[in-house]
């Protein structure tokens, strides 16, 4: 029973960060530069305090530069797709585009996969192309485009931090050197903000994505493969549905033939784990 409260939290700030990122920016109260940073520098303060209570170091180091570099560009990427897209779709693109980009490196490396591992992959990128083909509505190309590439940049982010040590240490000291890079946003034209956005942008570091990935990684260890699959696999709906109870956003005919589409080539994807 804890553990599945542990879960739900885990799926509640998952789908938060996109419900928090897009009421920001869809009324307007903040930047998608200065939601970025304050989302990396909230987020980066949250988990440098935890490492620092366990007494490790949350200091970037040179080999943490991929990381940083990766992060920064799903937090960018991330907050610029929602001035546009809405919340549900945005999730099930970055989600989509995450697995599609861990499980195509495999391919790349000529790692062992199921055949119908490969089938999934392939099928949730119909899924993708289905949702993106011309002439969907709601669907702005370029916003959506935009979180492909955070998808893709957390794909990345994913990869390189396999058996990199402690997975809170690591994931600190990557938002706090990409807080650091981030800094020339401060600069850009038009960041001011007002004081819900503020509060929206430093939600979504410390709490939806820095508590949120201390605590997934805390129950990860005591999850099977297929469970931690599953998990991952709510986000996009659960995040749909409350973006419809939240945010008012529809649930369309073609984001259900999507979500089911891109849903299931995922699932295919674990069946090897199982």
């Amino acid at each position: 029973m804890r553990l599945a409260a542990l879960l739900a939290l885990v799926l509640l700030a998952f789908s938060g960060n996109s419900l928090l990122t897009r009421g920001a920016l869809d009324g307007e109260l903040i930047s998608a530069g200065l939601f970025s940073l304050l989302r990396l520098v909230s987020g980066g303060a949250c988990l440098a305090c935890l490492v620092l209570l366990q007494r490790g170091r949350p200091w970037p180091k040179v080999q943490d530069a991929g990381g940083m570099l990766a992060l920064l560009g799903y937090v960018a990427a991330f907050s610029f797709a929602y001035v546009a897209l809405g919340a549900g779709v945005g999730a099930l693109i970055l989600f989509g585009m995450v697995q599609v980009t861990t499980i195509g490196w495999s391919v790349v490396r000529r790692e062992q996969l199921t055949t119908l591992a490969i089938v999934g992959v392939i099928i949730a990128a119909g899924g993708l192309a289905w949702l993106l083909r011309p002439g969907t509505e709601n669907v702005p190309l370029a916003s959506a485009l935009l979180m492909a590439i955070a998808g893709l940049c957390w794909g990345a982010y994913t990869l390189l931090g396999r058996g990199a040590g402690d997975p809170t240490e690591r994931t600190a000291r990557n938002f706090v050197g990409a807080s650091l890079l981030c800094l020339p946003l401060l600069i850009v034209p038009g960041t001011e903000a007002q004081p819900l956005g503020i509060a929206y942008a430093c939600l979504s570091g410390a709490i939806t994505s820095g508590l949120g990935y201390a605590l997934w990684y805390r129950v990860l260890p005591n999850l099977s493969a297929i469970t931690a699959g599953a998990t991952q696999l709510l986000v996009p709906p659960a995040t749909v549905m409350l973006a419809a109870l939240l945010l008012a956003e529809p649930i369309t005919v073609d984001l259900i033939i999507s979500a089911v589409i891109i849903l299931g080539g995922v699932a295919l994807t674990f069946v090897k784990r199982a």
